[in-house]
């Protein structure tokens, strides 16, 4: 009997086979769905999606770890396609964080960031973030790594300290992270490409590059990252924000018109709806199960 790979790595394996590697941000189980027809090998749960999506409240660090949970459980029950998460700031001192490590592992994800802001953070593309002192940020780091129950488990190090203390100090930081045993570091607001570079040549694991909407940062492409050495490329919310465009318009449309006419042509059709589910065969396992009652009876 063929053991199943463990998320983590079923993520490594991805990253492996594609670079840089693609991950896309998916906020909810239908989404993945859509993201693994589409092709990706890694997806994404954001804790900006979470708050703003699961709760209608901003990323200010409301939402908990629990909250998070719920979404990657039902994410990762309607997909294999592995599933890397925010964990903010892991809320809260060491036995917190070792918490949130083993709830995320069980609920299925392959991996988590976690990010050197202060409890009460910002969004990473935010003025006046506040950064904590090096070593703190390293115990985190030495706390999530110690409590993984599955090694291949991914835990990455988010860096918000490139805004306030310029790239050398980033950098110094870095390597304490990785010593601390950060598999990958995600350089938030970098705001030109060549300090890409800069952070994969000064650091011997994968570096993630955010390529979030209305940012901070240059909207490169995959091609030009590779080019620089990013190995994974991060679309946290792109279909997201899409989506609230397309559902604003829809509203207001309706509203307006009294009808959604107008906007029919916009909409997935149930067939593709259904196709994405795979609700015909659902339905024939229905069928079948009533068939054989009829029989019986």
């Amino acid at each position: 009997m063929t053991v199943p790979k463990s998320a983590g790595s079923r993520f490594r394996q991805a990253l492996q086979a594609e670079r840089p590697l693609q991950i896309v941000g998916t906020i909810n189980a239908y989404c993945s769905l859509m993201a693994q027809q589409a092709g990706y090998r890694a997806i994404y749960l954001s804790g900006a999606g979470v708050a703003n999506a699961s709760f209608g409240v901003p990323d200010l660090g409301i939402t908990t770890a629990n909250d998070v949970a719920i979404d990657i459980e039902r994410i990762t029950a309607a997909t294999e396609v592995p599933l890397l998460v925010d964990a903010d700031t892991g809320w809260g001192h060491a036995f917190s964080i070792a918490r949130t490590v083993r709830t995320f592992t069980r609920a299925g994800a392959c991996g988590i960031h976690m990010e050197d802001q202060e409890s009460a953070k910002r969004c990473g593309h935010r003025p006046n973030k506040a950064i904590v002192e090096t070593n703190e940020m390293v115990d985190r780091l030495r706390t999530a790594v110690d409590a993984r129950t599955d090694d291949a488990f991914f835990v990455m190090a988010r860096t918000d300290a490139l805004a306030s203390e310029g790239l050398e100090a980033t950098l110094e930081r870095c390597h304490r992270y990785v010593e601390a045993g950060a598999d990958g570091i995600f350089a938030e607001a970098v705001t030109e490409p060549e300090q890409y570079r800069r952070f994969c040549e000064a650091l011997d694991v994968p570096v993630l590059a955010n390529m979030t909407e209305f940012g901070k940062s240059p909207l490169l492409t995959v091609d030009e990252l590779g080019e620089l050495g990013v190995a994974m490329v991060l679309y946290p919310l792109s279909a997201f924000r899409a989506m609230n465009l397309a559902a604003e318009h829809v509203y207001n449309t309706i509203r307006r018109s009294r009808t959604q006419q107008p906007v029919v042509d916009q909409m997935q059709t149930r067939e593709r709806l259904y196709e994405v589910l795979d609700y015909h065969r659902y339905e024939q396992q229905i069928d079948e199960l009533l068939n054989l009652k009829r029989a019986e009876s």
